[in-house]
C-alpha cells in the first residue's frame, strides 16, 4: 500500500524512518524543530534588544517581554478553534507558518516592534495546536507507539530550543540584532517548506466542517471535559515547580554554583542548554525501554507515567536543596547542575509528551487542534503558577526553597495518581470507539 492509496485514512503502512515511526511523524518532527528553532531564537534576543537597541528599561522590557510569552501560549486555544471550524489543520499550519514569519522580519524594521510581536504571537496561535493534532491520524487506533510518537515530537521542540540560542543568539548579537531575527525568520521558512514537501506522507486533509462527519462519536464528552480539566490543572501545579529551570534556577547558577572548570569558568547560560540536550540524547534509549516492556504486556497507564515523572522531578530538587545544604554560605559544585539536569529531563519526559498525547487522543470529533490547545492553555497557565512560586526565591533559604518545589512535584503526582482510574476509562473507551469506527471504514471500502 502507497501514500496515495491512503488519502483519507491512517498511513501506518508506510515504512518507518525515525525511531520505528511512520515517516509523516519526521515530517511533523522537522517542521516544529524549525518553528520552534524561529520562536525560541528571536526570544532569546527580545529583551537584550529591548534594553540595548530600544533603550527601554528594564521594567517595561520584562512586562513586554511577559505579555508577548504569556498571549503566545493563550492564542492557541483561539486558533485551535479557527483550525476545526474553519481552516482545516493543513492551512492552519501554513497560515500560521507564514504569518510567524512574517512577524520575525518585520522585526528588522524597529517602528514594527509592537505589530511584529503580534504578528508571531497570532501565527504561533494558528501554528501550534494544528501541527501536533495531526500525529493520531498517523496511526491505527490498535497501535502501541501511539503513545510514544510524542515522545518524539518533542525531541523535535527541544532540538529546535538547543539550536535556536546558538545560532539567533550569536549571530544577532555579534553581527546585529536584525541578522538574529532575520535568520529566525528564514527558519520558519524552512519548517514551511518541509511541510509542504512532506506532506505525501501525512493523512489526506478533510474540510474541517466534514472532519466531525468522518470521526467516531464521543459517548463520554462530559467525563472526558472533566478529565482534561483535572490533568489540566495536575499539570499546571506540576509547571509550577518544572518552570523554575528558567526563573529561579538560572539565578542560583549565577550565585550559588561554582562554575570553575580548569582555568575557565562555565557561563552560567551553558546551562540552561542541558535540558533540550539530555532531551535529544535520552528520548531513544527511553523509546528503546519502553517497547521492550510493551513485548511484555508491561504498558504503564499515562496517568501512572506522568507521576512517575513527577516524582522524579521532584528528586531533582531535592538534589539541589542537598547542594544547596551541604555548600552552606559557599557555592556548590557546577556537577550538581549537572545530575539535576539528568534526573529532571527524564522526569519531564514521562510527563510532558504524555500529557501532550492525552489530550490529543481524548479530543472530541472535530476539535483536535482546539483540545491540543487547552493544553497549551495549561502551559499558559502553569507559567503564571512559576510566577507566583518564583516569588518565594529571596524569602527562605536556597535550601528550603528547592524543597518546597520537591513538595510541589510530589503534589502534582499525587494529583495525576488521583485520575488514574477515570483516565484508563475513559482511554479504554475512547480507543474501542474508534478502533470500530476503523473497523466500519474499512467495511465500507472492502
Amino acid at each position: 500500500m502507497t501514500a496515495s492509496t491512503l488519502r483519507g485514512k491512517n498511513v501506518t503502512t508506510l515504512s518507518p524512518n525515525w525511531f520505528g515511526q511512520p515517516r509523516g511523524l519526521t515530517i511533523l518532527f522537522l517542521t516544529e524543530m524549525w518553528e520552534i528553532f524561529s520562536y525560541y531564537g528571536m526570544r532569546a534576543l527580545l529583551v537584550y534588544y529591548m534594553t540595548k537597541q530600544l533603550a527601554f528599561g528594564q521594567e517595561k522590557s520584562s512586562l513586554i517581554y511577559g505579555a508577548y510569552t504569556s498571549m503566545a501560549f493563550f492564542t492557541p486555544i483561539l486558533g485551535g478553534i479557527l483550525c476545526d471550524r474553519w481552516l482545516g489543520k493543513r492551512r492552519s499550519v501554513i497560515i500560521g507558518g507564514a504569518t510567524m514569519a512574517l512577524g520575525h522580519f518585520m522585526m528588522a524594521c524597529e517602528p514594527l516592534f509592537y505589530p511584529a510581536l503580534a504578528t508571531i504571537a497570532l501565527g504561533n496561535g494558528l501554528f501550534m495546536p494544528s501541527l501536533p493534532s495531526q500525529i493520531n491520524d498517523l496511526y491505527r487506533s490498535d497501535d502501541p507507539r501511539r503513545g510514544w510518537a510524542y515522545n518524539v515530537y518533542y525531541v523535535g521542540i527541544n532540538l529546535g530550543g538547543l539550536l535556536a540560542p546558538l545560532v539567533c543568539g550569536t549571530l544577532g548579537e555579534f553581527y546585529g540584532w536584525h541578522v538574529g531575527f532575520g535568520a529566525a525568520g528564514v527558519g520558519m521558512l524552512l519548517g514551511l517548506i518541509v511541510y509542504l514537501l512532506g506532506g505525501k506522507y501525512l493523512p489526506e486533509p478533510r474540510p474541517a466542517r466534514c472532519e466531525s462527519g468522518n470521526a467516531p462519536p464521543l459517548r463520554n464528552g462530559k467525563q472526558t471535559f472533566l478529565l482534561l480539566l483535572g490533568v489540566g490543572l495536575a499539570v499546571t501545579v506540576f509547571r509550577g515547580a518544572y518552570e523554575q529551570i528558567g526563573n529561579t534556577v538560572p539565578l542560583w547558577s549565577d550565585t550559588g554554583v561554582d562554575r570553575a572548570f580548569g582555568a575557565m569558568t562555565i557561563p552560567m547560560t551553558w546551562f540552561q542548554s542541558l535540558d533540550p540536550l539530555f532531551v535529544f540524547l535520552m528520548t531513544p534509549p527511553l523509546l528503546a525501554f519502553w517497547q521492550r516492556r510493551a513485548r511484555r504486556g508491561k504498558v504503564a497507564s499515562s496517568m501512572r507515567k506522568m507521576a512517575g515523572g513527577a516524582v522524579l522531578v521532584a528528586v531533582s530538587y531535592l538534589l539541589l536543596a542537598l547542594a544547596a545544604q551541604l555548600a552552606g554560605d559557599g557555592r556548590a559544585h557546577w556537577s550538581w547542575l549537572l545530575a539535576y539536569s539528568v534526573v529532571f529531563t527524564l522526569g519531564e519526559l514521562y510527563v510532558l509528551p504524555t500529557g501532550l498525547g492525552l489530550f490529543a487522543r481524548l479530543a472530541p470529533p472535530a476539535l483536535g487542534a482546539t483540545t491540543v490547545g487547552g493544553w497549551y492553555l495549561c502551559i499558559f497557565s502553569g507559567s503564571l503558577a512559576a510566577g507566583f512560586v518564583g516569588t518565594l526565591w529571596s524569602h527562605a533559604s536556597h535550601a528550603a526553597y528547592f524543597a518546597l518545589l520537591a513538595a510541589i512535584a510530589c503534589a502534582a503526582a499525587l494529583l495525576f495518581l488521583a485520575l488514574d482510574a477515570n483516565a484508563r476509562r475513559i482511554e479504554d473507551a475512547r480507543a474501542a470507539e474508534i478502533a470500530a469506527a476503523d473497523l466500519r471504514r474499512a467495511d465500507a471500502t472492502a
